[in-house]
């Protein structure tokens, strides 16, 4: 926050382009869960994948870590990337609502943790990867940095006191007390 934001006590914003870079990141992680999402409820073959060797889709996404607490995982990345197209559009980036920021971080660490066990499953347990599940777990940790870029450049949301006029970050559980 610059002297200026404390002065016209307006709230920072990211960079203009951060938005919309999230929004295409997104959208291409949509593309590829729901492509990994169609390969899961109808066949592994439709995969444009090789089957022999450290490479090999079916192997990955028919593995007994493909489901987790019997949802596909690819679904799972589905309802994910949805959840941060949402939370990524241009609008929720602007928004006054203080409670969007911290929401927006938590989803984007929580995708980010559990590619970090699936990419630990694949490698460790499986010794097979799948190219289509690096691409969705690379496109997540592309939002996960795009993401913690925006929130550091705006920062967290901010609560003026009555005790003392300058801003300072919010304290979620204040109400608590």
């Amino acid at each position: 926050m610059t002297r200026e934001d404390l002065v016209s006590g307006t709230e920072p914003t990211p960079p203009r382009w951060l938005p919309w870079i999230s929004v295409a990141v997104t959208v291409a992680g949509l593309g590829a869960s729901s492509y990994l999402t169609l390969a899961h409820y109808t066949t592994a073959s439709i995969l444009a994948c090789n089957t022999t060797g450290l490479v090999d889709c079916a192997a990955v996404t028919t593995s007994p870590q493909s489901m987790v607490l019997g949802i596909p995982v690819a679904v799972l990345g589905l309802g994910w990337f949805v959840a941060m197209l949402g939370l990524s559009l241009p609008g929720t980036w602007r928004t006054t609502l203080r409670w969007l920021a911290p929401v927006r971080m938590a989803l984007a660490g929580v995708g980010m943790a559990f590619v970090l066990y699936l990419v630990y499953a694949e490698l460790l347990v499986l010794h097979h990867i799948c190219l289509w599940c690096t691409s969705v777990h690379v496109l997540t940790f592309g939002l996960f940095m795009l993401v913690a870029l925006g929130t550091a450049h705006a920062g967290l949301p901010m609560t003026p006191t009555p005790a003392d006029p300058t801003r300072r970050p919010a304290e979620p559980f204040a109400r608590l007390r």
